[in-house]
């Protein structure tokens, strides 16, 4: 076996692995499953009454069906009320 029959072969060998890598890598990606959007059950907002904001209902504080954001603005409201 001559030089350019060594190189004819190694450069077949090389253009073949890349191939097979080519398709290895397109099959792996195609097989791959699509993840379906995991959602996390949804929670209801309630709006604190003294500022505003938009929060989830179980990290609010609740007195007497009016909801706060924190212990402060639960204050600041009753003071508001007097």
């Amino acid at each position: 076996m001559g030089d350019a029959e060594r190189t004819l072969m190694s450069r077949l060998i090389f253009i073949f692995a890349i191939v097979a890598v080519v398709y290895w890598l397109l099959s792996a990606y195609r097989k791959r499953p699509a993840k379906p959007d995991e959602l996390a059950p949804s929670e209801q907002m309630v709006q604190c009454a003294h500022c505003g904001v938009h929060l989830p209902k179980s990290e609010s504080l609740c007195v007497d069906e009016v909801h706060f954001c924190s212990d402060a603005h639960k204050r600041a409201h009753a003071e508001l009320r007097k």
